[in-house]
Order: structure tokens, then C-alpha cells, then sequence
């Protein structure tokens, strides 16, 4: 396993002052008394211009661990969000000033038009943006990646953004999936580890086209899993989980 990765040089994007520091001056020391993040390779997470992070997603505390990871490594951490959010008060202002992007229930072609225009402000702003395929915590039983959602190789595709994969390990020691917080003994730690951009050149210009975008997210969804095992020292299952095939829903609690 390579050593941890040497802090990089800040981006522009973070030594500009922003709504981002305020939340890293209280989230940042927080996370810090609770989980030690070890970084792998954080130098292949771009300093500079637009990119899209695709990471594992097995606990609901992941999302501060990469986000803190993100920040460390130089870039805002910014997700996609529910529509819904930001017409709530306060919280609707912090998404807002933060700069993250509303993702909306919508038919085929107006989600069209929303991935385009998101792609285009991510081009023309350089900003990145942390998307989970799997769209909801996964149902693996061993807590391997799941099948994939098309939505962060869409989006890529449109604006010919790279696709970062990442995987992390050890966050379910402090909050298992569907389970309670653990925050004893302190500073579990966690290591997060970044791999290359994944070549998507074979399916540019096809970001319409349902079987490129499932081909396309296939090969997302194998980088993060060859990277997960790279972490677990084991080898991944051969054949990515399908909820539908299990009888599982896809979104909502898994239940027991």
C-alpha cells in the first residue's frame, strides 16, 4: 500500500475566500477529534478545472469524510442536492453560497437540459463536484460497491468533464450502515484513496444514449471497486450487486 499522500498546494479555488471557510473552520477541527483520515494518491485529484469525484457510499457519515478529504487535498467540496433543500431556510442559503448543485425530480428531457447546464457551469467556473453512483447507500451484505447510477457519467459526458473514482474504508466503525454512532475510542481512523481518471473517450459524444451511459458507469463502478480492495487488501466480487435482483428497493432504508 503507497504511504499516505504529502499535503498539496491549495487551488485557487480554496485560497479564495468563500462560504466554505466559515464551515471549515468548525467541521474540519470536529472531524479531526472523531476519525483520522489517511489520504492515497490525493495528488491525482486535480488542483485546478472542472472534474466530477465519484466515491463508495456505504455509511451515512461518508460524505463529511470525503468532504474533509476534498477540502484537505485543495478543492471545495461540493455535492449534488435535492431541489427540495434549498427552499429550506438557512440550509437553502448555505447550499446556495456553497455552490451546490440542485438536482430535480424531473421527465427525460428536462433532466437533459439541467445535466448540460450543470456541466457547462462546472467548465466555465472550474469547479468540481462529488456525485454518488450509487445513489443511495449500498446493499451489498460485505458493503462492496453496488451497481451504479448513470447521473456522474452523464454529466461528465456532456461537458467532457474527467471522472475521478475513490474509495474509502474504516467509516463504518463510526457509523455503521442503518446504525448508531460511535465515537469511542476517538480518531478511528479511515483511509481514503484517490485512482486515476477513468477513459471515458469511448463513449464522447454518446451522453445521451442509455447503453453508453450504463457501459460508461460500468467502468466508474470498477474503478471504485479495484480501488476499495486495493484498501481491504481482498479482492472485490466478481459481479456488482443488483438490488432489483435481490428484491431490495434501490432508494430508502435498507431493511433488515
Amino acid at each position: 500500500m503507497a504511504p499516505p499522500s504529502p499535503r498539496p498546494r491549495a487551488s485557487a479555488e480554496k485560497t479564495r475566500p468563500s462560504a466554505f471557510w466559515s464551515l471549515a473552520a468548525i467541521v474540519v477541527p470536529l472531524m479531526g477529534l472523531i476519525t483520522r483520515i489517511e489520504i492515497i494518491d490525493g495528488e491525482k485529484l486535480p488542483r485546478e478545472g472542472a472534474f466530477v469525484l465519484a466515491p463508495n457510499h456505504y455509511s451515512e457519515f461518508d460524505p463529511l469524510v470525503v468532504a474533509v478529504a476534498t477540502w484537505r487535498l485543495g478543492r471545495a467540496p461540493r455535492f449534488l442536492a435535492k431541489e427540495s433543500l434549498f427552499r429550506v431556510p438557512v440550509l437553502g442559503w448555505a447550499l446556495r453560497a456553497t455552490g451546490m448543485i440542485p438536482v430535480a425530480r424531473a421527465t427525460s428531457a428536462t433532466a437533459a437540459r439541467q445535466t448540460l447546464s450543470a456541466s457547462e457551469d462546472l467548465v466555465e467556473h472550474g469547479r468540481g463536484v462529488i456525485i454518488y453512483p450509487e445513489g443511495s447507500l449500498t446493499r451489498e451484505p460485505d458493503l462492496w460497491p453496488m451497481r451504479g447510477k448513470t447521473g456522474a457519467v452523464r454529466l461528465a459526458l456532456a461537458g467532457g468533464i474527467p471522472v475521478i473514482p475513490v474509495a474509502h474504508w474504516g467509516v463504518q466503525r463510526i457509523l455503521p450502515r442503518y446504525g448508531k454512532l460511535s465515537l469511542w475510542p476517538p480518531r478511528k481512523r479511515v483511509q481514503l484513496i484517490v485512482g486515476d481518471p477513468v477513459d471515458l473517450s469511448a463513449f464522447a459524444g454518446g451522453a445521451a444514449e442509455p447503453r453508453s451511459l450504463v457501459e460508461a458507469t460500468d467502468l466508474v463502478m470498477a474503478g471504485i471497486a479495484e480501488l476499495l480492495s486495493r484498501l481491504r487488501g481482498e479482492p472485490a466480487p466478481a459481479q456488482r450487486w443488483d438490488p432489483s435482483a435481490h428484491g431490495q428497493k434501490e432508494t430508502g432504508r435498507l431493511e433488515p
